[in-house]
């Protein structure tokens, strides 16, 4: 397969291969529960979707007193062979949604990808703001490209979605699955109204137990349950603030960073993560552009006060960066 906006490191050779896909969305319920896959699998790198073209710069990076091109969005391709035999795992990550008149456009070189792999199945997550309490279990709905599936979502005790819409490319790429004539599943958890732009560990809990019903995968879930315990602590501080009517309002954006900000202090980082920092500090100390990727790490985990120091210290004068 050729295509100008695909790279392929190499192409595997996998058996009855299942596509996963993730971006960010509300409660960022989708990225968390495919990163936290990431976690548990270690799958490798094998192909890369080129950003240009489908994001619109939002900002610009000065380095070393000058404009520097900005840093967009990675969409990449892992595999992971099952050792047992069945259903190998293609996992799609993307940082970001691409630019809403490119949805398609992107949703169409995943899945040429996906084609181009003989894959058979995909599975997308998104999240369901409900007027649910953010102490409440965060059940399953799901939709699917075929109604020959929707025996199985009961089968899994999932609620089926009878009508309205998934916004987004969890919801996009499902679409142009259907019309390349490839099964679709998604699987959606219910959030708080009130609290959509803060992460939930428990609903992404809920998705990655969803997809282990319906593959037949053992994930180690712990993680997430600690994870959730902390968001929930943070939110109790405010709840009784936003919950002055019957039905709660948003979330403020200063209170979703002060959420946020306490979050980043209790959370202990991944060490796949801290690895992951390090590597980009010793990129950046030999060549100063790649910076922009190591402060777009720093902010994705909401750790850069923590580095501030040593992150500047790249840029003090006399020190030798190509």
């Amino acid at each position: 397969m050729k295509n100008k906006y695909i790279q392929f490191a190499k192409k595997p050779r996998l058996k009855s291969p299942l596509l996963i896909a993730a971006w960010p969305g509300m409660g960022n319920v989708a990225i968390r529960a495919a990163e936290h896959l990431f976690e548990q699998l270690g799958p490798q790198n094998f192909a890369e979707i080129l950003p240009e073209d489908f994001f619109h710069p939002q900002e610009a990076w000065i380095m070393n007193g000058k404009v520097e091109l900005p840093r967009l969005p990675r969409g990449r391709f892992f595999f992971w062979k099952n050792p047992e035999g069945k259903n190998d795992i293609v996992l799609f990550l993307c940082e970001a949604q691409p630019a809403v008149e490119k949805g398609y456009e992107y949703a169409n070189l995943v899945m040429d990808v996906a084609q181009a792999l003989k894959i058979k199945r995909v599975v997308t997550f998104a999240s369901m703001p409900m007027p649910i309490d953010h102490n409440q279990e965060s059940r399953v709905w799901g939709t699917v490209t075929e109604k020959k599936f929707v025996k199985d979502l009961k089968r899994m005790n999932i609620k089926p979605m009878r009508v309205g819409q998934i916004s987004g490319l969890n919801g996009l790429l499902l679409s142009v699955a259907k019309e390349r004539k490839i099964d679709g599943f998604c699987f959606l958890a219910e959030i708080p109204l009130y609290a959509i732009q803060i992460e939930n560990p428990k609903a992404s809990k809920a998705v990655l137990a969803a997809l282990s019903d319906l593959i037949g995968l053992n994930l180690n879930l712990k993680g997430l349950d600690e994870r959730a315990r902390m968001v929930e602590d943070e939110i109790e501080k405010l709840v009784e603030y936003f919950k002055s009517g019957s039905m709660p309002g948003p979330i403020s954006d200063e209170e979703a960073e002060q959420i946020r900000m306490s979050l980043a202090a209790i959370t202990r980082l991944p060490d796949s993560a801290r690895v992951r920092i390090e590597e980009l500090f010793r990129a950046a100390e030999r060549d100063i552009s790649q910076a922009g990727e190591l402060k777009n790490e720093l902010d994705r985990w909401q750790i850069y006060k923590d580095y501030e120091d040593r992150f500047l210290d790249l840029f003090r004068p006399g020190r030798k960066n190509n």
